[in-house]
């Protein structure tokens, strides 16, 4: 049998521990023909002679630097050798496909060893998704507790199922077992296998067992009693989103709460708003950014509303949806069981059938993580035109300073905040593809592909939530106004024309405005040079509650 990634480990381990030594021979001076030597270099300022030169001075009292004997030496670098090769030790273990062996203390075992070969693809591990390893002990703590409930699990084996599901969803250490790449063949096999050899080594361990013992607790015939992983792999995955979405709902809260601030903060700033990047009417600052939070909470509110679908989950489904292995009264219990652990109203589908094979869900709430990106990034990029400039731009607001925007360019300072949020966007626009093409491609009574929705989903998840919180705190939360500037381009503006056209009418307005744009001179400049206003009247049409809110002025001249 071909050597897998976790033997290639093994035998490194074995040969940097001085197992390729022939007994006898003197170590010479030549690092590269050192053995001992190249394990000190791999393994940090802790390995090797020099390490072990400094141990032993400590060790013997030895403080001032005095160079200890070659003896002295050799029984040091033996004990470190002796630490290597302890290292080295692996258990066997056995599956379908024959014998492996798997480092003695692994968490993980023969199935995950080989996912871990088969797939290194994005080097992102499941173990990098919390909210997933913790549905995933969720489900398997679910699953235990039903099957005891139902007579199928002992007392004693269901306790100890259930109290290492726990620390395994608690306890952040867990997740470094989780090793198999997040993008996986197999519609999530490998997870799910992954989970159930993490959770049956953890209570061995709590019955004070080795690991790899499956005579005492199996990771099949225990931890995944009457699941497959065509619904425990997809009800975790359900579950971890509902998780996951929790922090993005808040980063918005926080967001939509700065924008409001600063609407409060702005209400009186007179500016030019614009449409198709042209002058259009007078507004306030503060309109403008009570519009950006008004966005931000309609996402909330539908992110609040979709993803309440992945409530509904199919386990007691096992393989295609008809609950074969599967006691008839365990799918309830199990769905009851998770609920109470989880702390959400789950919910059992009514055709299991068609549970499985469906993930229409994961469409729809992927194109509203798309509907937020793509509102999210729309007023990134406004921040960043209204900050253009500082001189040659619009200059309408500063953004705060983070870091220096140039190598080249002194006292450049780039609007990186807003960019970074721009690109998080376009990576969730391309991950709402992807999973549009994933659920597409499922066929007969199962869909393959769920692995790889679940990452994107996740990613986009975990990406969003980080990006909207950095804008929050790192951006806009110091956005300063410039109301010299913004006053200044609404009184050049001939925009302000139109604030007239009531009084004046069209066509006297109309004339205004291309006397005013031909000549470069101010509206109210010109509609007090024809006499069209007087300069109280004027000022009255072009107070700030006049233009900036729906108000009907009389023609000049008409009756009152």
């Amino acid at each position: 049998m071909a050597k897998t990634t976790a033997d290639t480990e093994t035998q490194r381990s074995a040969e940097h521990s001085g197992k390729g030594t022939k007994p006898g021979k003197k170590l010479g001076k030549n690092p590269d023909k050192n053995p001992d030597k190249r394990a000190g270099k791999g393994r940090g300022k802790s390995g090797g002679k020099g390490a072990a030169k400094k141990a032993h001075r400590k060790a013997s009292g030895n403080t001032v630097g005095t160079e200890p004997s070659r003896l002295e030496e050799d029984l040091a670098v033996a004990t470190v050798r002796k630490v290597a090769m302890e290292a080295a030790k692996t258990r066997p273990e056995h599956d379908l496909l024959g014998e492996g062996e798997v480092p003695a203390d692994a968490l993980w075992g023969i199935h995950t060893k080989r996912a871990v070969a088969n797939f290194p693809i994005t080097g992102v591990p499941v173990g990098h998704y919390p909210e997933l390893v913790r549905a995933l002990a969720l489900v398997k703590q679910a699953a235990a507790r039903a099957n005891h409930r139902l007579g199928y699990l002992s007392k004693a084996k269901a306790e100890v199922i259930d109290e290492a599901c726990t620390l395994v969803a608690t306890d952040p250490v867990y997740a470094e077992a989780f090793v198999v790449d997040a993008i996986q063949g197999g519609a999530g096999t490998s997870t799910n296998m992954n989970a159930n050899e993490v959770i049956a080594n953890v209570g061995l361990r709590l019955m004070g067992r080795a690991p790899g013992d499956y005579a005492a607790l199996h990771p099949n015939d225990d931890v995944n009693m009457a699941q497959s992983t065509n619904d425990a792999y997809p009800t975790a995955l359900r579950l971890a989103v509902i998780f996951a979405t929790q922090p993005l709902v808040k980063a918005l809260d926080d967001l939509a709460y700065a924008f409001k601030s600063k609407a409060v903060e702005f209400a009186d700033v007179l500016k030019m708003g614009r449409t198709q990047l042209q002058d259009a009417v007078p507004m306030t600052l503060g309109q403008e950014f009570d519009g950006f939070h008004a966005t931000i909470k309609e996402d909330v509110a539908r992110l609040t509303e979709i993803v309440g679908l992945f409530r509904e989950v199919n386990l007691g489904a096992t393989a295609i949806g008809t609950g074969i292995n599967a006691d008839p009264r365990y799918a309830a219990l199990a769905v009851e069981e998770l609920s109470r652990l989880s702390g959400q109203p789950m919910v059992l589908a009514s055709n299991l059938i068609e549970a499985t094979s469906d993930l229409g869900a994961f469409v729809l709430f992927s194109g509203t993580l798309k509907r937020v990106a793509v509102k999210l990034s729309k007023i990134c990029n406004d921040l960043r035109l209204l900050s253009s400039g500082p001189r040659t731009g619009l200059g309408e607001i500063r953004l705060p300073a983070v870091q220096a925007g140039s190598s080249i360019m002194p006292g450049k300072v780039n609007p990186v905040i807003p960019e970074v949020v721009n690109q998080v966007a376009y990576m969730v626009i391309g991950h709402d593809l992807t999973v549009t093409l994933c659920a597409e491609g499922g066929q007969l009574q199962l869909n393959a592909f769920e692995p790889t929705i679940g990452y994107c989903v996740l990613s986009s998840l975990r990406m969003l939530s980080a990006a909207i919180d950095t804008l929050t705190k790192r951006c806009v939360e110091g956005i300063e106004a410039d109301r010299e500037r913004c006053r200044s381009l609404v009184q050049g503006s001939i925009g302000l024309v139109t604030a007239l056209a009531p009084t004046l009418g069209y066509e006297a307005s109309s004339r205004i405005a291309r006397r005013a744009l031909k000549e470069n001179r101010p509206v109210a400049e010109l509609v007090l040079e024809e006499g069209l206003l007087t300069e109280a009247q004027l000022n009255a049409l072009l107070e700030l509650e006049a233009m900036t809110h729906p108000t009907r002025r009389q023609k000049a001249g008409t009756a009152g």
